[in-house]
């Protein structure tokens, strides 16, 4: 049973208070913070309509849509050898591929 819909309150001055503890308020022009005011009431208005259904006779779920294993069983095959694998490598090390450093200097 939908029971009557009660838009939730407009939240401009709660945005506002929420971008400038956080900062953002630097990012955003009045433009940008007029249409997240517009999404974000339009997400709890739906909200609101959601919260007065009736949903007693509902049982609690952990997950919405079933649930079904799609993947294949692992099975062994045949694969490459490590230097098979590693033939194109322009170094190597053993079995492993060797990369230039990226974070820090590639001087120990």
């Amino acid at each position: 049973m939908l029971l009557e819909h009660k838009p939730v309150p407009k939240m401009r001055d709660e945005l506002i208070q929420l971008f400038k503890r956080t900062e953002l308020s630097k990012y955003l022009t009045d433009e940008e913070l007029a249409r997240l005011e517009g999404q974000l009431n339009h997400i709890l208005d739906q909200y609101a309509i959601l919260a007065q259904l009736d949903t007693d006779a509902i049982p609690p779920t952990a997950q919405t849509i079933e649930l079904e294993n799609i993947l294949r069983d692992d099975v062994v095959q045949p694969s490459f050898t490590p230097d098979e694998a590693l033939a194109n490598a322009p170094e190597r090390d053993g079995d492993f591929i060797v990369v230039p450093p990226i974070i820090g200097d590639s001087e120990p």
